[in-house]
């Protein structure tokens, strides 16, 4: 009787056990939000270090092995802007696919575009490991990865063996970016830059020129007023020399500059032409606020502690450049209202990543079934309305 008792209760075990299993299955391939960002996510954190996950991520991603989206972008999310069609405002940013494993993979996500890299001349391993650090309590992560990079060349073949797919998408409202960098012992920062465009600018719907990374020696020193305008001088006329189209240049800045710094940077933007900015990257500067052990570590800081000097850096650069150069706003974006607050500030775009590691895919739906709803409780019919309403006045913030 007690052995009978046993085994019943053995296959109970087992049947809720796989039950369970079978219910979280049906969970993760449908995207269900909370079990993603309350479950599942905070178990693979326990399991899995900062940099293995990462791999993952993108190899899986990489696969098509995605939930379920069945959230159809409105005409309300559309942008154009540099000269591009954009079906949704919310772009992955660069340094998730670093290599172009998984653009298709990121468009079956959600993502309204995708920006690779950040691709250096040369393969380079980057930084020592451990080089990434999750910081839970903060929702942030500290990177020093130091572009790690499987150089120019091999992108090249990975991203031609796709074109016809990637022209496409394109057409469909789906861009791709591709971010360019430096080899960290390169002499030459220009000639890096050069033949980036030269190389994979072919191939790109919109190049980023990278000069804003902590953890390559002396990139961020690239965006002194001098060297700046000598560099995007020779990457325009770099980029008005290829043959077929021509992709807009944006680029990439840190938020830790000066206020003579982001005026340098606009008075450059604007006499050269640079088509957009790119605002920001990650910062160097740890806010008091952080609670996480991790915070001593080196590197540069994103996520949730970098939210509002992105905004206010945004916010700034629409000011200093009239509102008349795109900017992509990118920096603790986890919510449609982060979001809606950098396109008030002033950005036409936005960019997310550390949200997608710590809330897993079904984020991007969210964030844009939350912007559509605070688009319409403001008055706005599309995005473009909203951009830089915070200067003008428009509409009611909500906060």
């Amino acid at each position: 009787m007690a052995g009978h008792m046993k085994k019943q209760l053995k296959d109970a075990v087992k049947i809720i056990s796989s039950g369970s299993l079978l219910f979280a299955s049906y969970l993760t391939a449908v995207g269900d939000e909370r079990f993603y960002a309350n479950q599942l996510m905070p178990l693979l954190q326990r399991i899995v270090g900062a940099e293995t996950a990462h791999v993952l991520a993108v190899k899986m991603i990489g696969l098509g092995l995605v939930p379920l989206n069945r959230y159809q972008d409105p005409a309300s999310l559309e942008v154009n802007v540099l000269g591009l069609k954009f079906k949704n405002p919310i772009g992955i940013a660069a340094g998730f696919d670093k290599h172009g494993e998984a653009v298709d993979g990121l468009y079956k996500v959600g993502f309204g575009f995708v920006e690779v890299g950040t691709i250096t001349p040369r393969p380079q391993e980057g930084n020592p490991k451990p080089r990434v650090f999750r910081l839970t309590t903060d929702h942030a992560i500290i990177n020093r990865y130091g572009f790690n990079s499987c150089g120019l060349e091999d992108a090249q073949q990975r991203l031609t063996a796709r074109l016809e797919t990637q022209k496409q998408h394109t057409k469909a409202g789906l861009p791709l970016g591709i971010n360019l960098g430096k080899n960290k012992l390169s002499q030459d920062a220009g000639a890096d830059y050069l033949e980036g465009v030269k190389v994979v600018g072919p191939l790109a719907d919109y190049l980023v020129v990278n000069i804003s990374s902590p953890n390559t020696p002396g990139l961020r020193d690239l965006q002194g007023k001098a060297k700046l305008r000598q560099l995007l001088h020779t990457v325009l006329k770099e980029r008005d020399a290829l043959q077929g189209g021509k992709p807009p240049v944006l680029l990439k800045i840190a938020p830790d500059l000066t206020a003579q710094d982001k005026q340098d940077i606009a008075d450059v933007v604007d006499e050269l032409g640079v088509d957009g900015l790119m605002v920001t990257n990650t910062t160097v500067s740890r806010p008091e606020t952080l609670q996480d052990p991790n915070k001593a570590e080196v590197g540069g800081l994103s996520g949730q502690p970098l939210k509002d000097l992105s905004t206010s850096t945004v916010r700034e650069m629409y000011n200093l450049t009239k509102g008349k150069v795109p900017i992509v706003g990118i920096g603790g974006v986890a919510s449609g209202q982060d979001a809606m607050d950098k396109i008030r500030a002033g950005a036409s775009l936005v960019q997310l990543y550390t949200a997608l590691t710590y809330q897993g895919p079904p984020i991007v739906t969210k964030i844009k079934r939350e912007l559509e709803q605070l688009l319409k409780e403001q008055g706005f019919n599309s995005v473009s309305e909203a951009v830089g309403a915070d200067h003008r006045g428009a509409g009611v913030a909500t906060h």
